[in-house]
């Protein structure tokens, strides 16, 4: 089992910025992947941005240039950085952590951008 703890959300103006954290605990395995997803009112869940244990990385069109992924491994922490933020980026951002077997997730941070 792997346990995902997220912080960092919060309400912030149009244009400015936030990093989330996840940091992972449990039984990690060496060949992973993590990532964020968010959910907005009505709409599915999609992924915003991925980071595998190789150093590979994807992100959604509506980010890139924005928003950067980056990890620290020894702490088994994803961090994802929010620049130039918009009202559409309003959801809740979900960590996920993925190994050969299958996902997890967190609880979720709220992200608020108000005009």
């Amino acid at each position: 089992q792997v346990q995902l703890v997220e912080s960092g959300g919060g309400l912030v103006q149009a244009g400015g910025s936030l990093r989330l954290s996840c940091a992972a605990s449990g039984s990690i395995a060496s060949i992973n992947a993590m990532g964020w997803h968010r959910q907005a009112p009505g709409k599915q869940r999609e992924l915003v941005a991925g980071l595998t244990s190789g150093g590979s990385t994807k992100y959604a069109d509506s980010v890139k240039g924005r928003f950067t992924i980056s990890r620290d491994n020894a702490k088994n922490t994803v961090f994802l950085q929010m620049n130039s933020l918009k009202p559409e980026d309003t959801a809740v951002y979900y960590c996920r952590h993925s190994d050969l077997y299958r996902d997890y997730w967190g609880q979720g941070t709220q992200v608020t951008v108000s005009s």
